[in-house]
């Protein structure tokens, strides 16, 4: 069990059974991983408001499940960069699937911080990533991929 920001952390590989939307509320890093595995990761971000995104990207060799908990997003995506098939507002209790190979980027869209976690298979971020902004996440790791930003 989650008791405090402190405990955000990698559980990974151990057995391990979080309530996940306790723990995206209260992180507020860019990008947290809670539990990294042999075959899938999850992590927590924290998008701030007044248009913070993840960043139009795409992944060669993962797919994404990203689920809202709070806040209100706008999702684009699509397997061609110029011509996304798919352009919705988002709220809390849905989630987007961002098959491998996809266009991909979640705006927030509201006033708060837009609070998510997201599911990778396989692996995406290295284990016991913590990043505090998108800046800090592009410094550690390179570009978005896909993209020069």
């Amino acid at each position: 069990m989650l008791e405090k920001s402190a405990d955000l952390r990698d559980y990974g590989p151990a057995p391990f059974a979080p309530d996940l939307k306790s723990a995206a509320l209260e992180n507020e890093n860019y990008r947290t991983t809670l539990w990294t595995g042999d075959h899938f990761q999850i992590t927590l971000m924290a998008i701030p408001a007044g248009g913070g995104d993840i960043g139009m990207e795409i992944h060669h060799g993962n797919d994404q499940l990203i689920y809202l908990v709070a806040g209100i997003g706008h999702v684009k995506m699509g397997k061609d960069k110029d011509h996304l098939t798919v352009d919705q507002e988002i709220h809390p209790g849905e989630a987007v699937v961002v098959p491998d190979n996809t266009w991909h980027n979640v705006i927030n869209a509201g006033k708060q911080t837009m609070k998510v976690f997201s599911i990778y298979s396989p692996v995406k971020h290295q284990k016991g990533t913590n990043e505090a902004t998108k800046a800090d996440a592009i410094k550690q790791e390179g570009p978005l991929e896909g993209t020069g930003e």
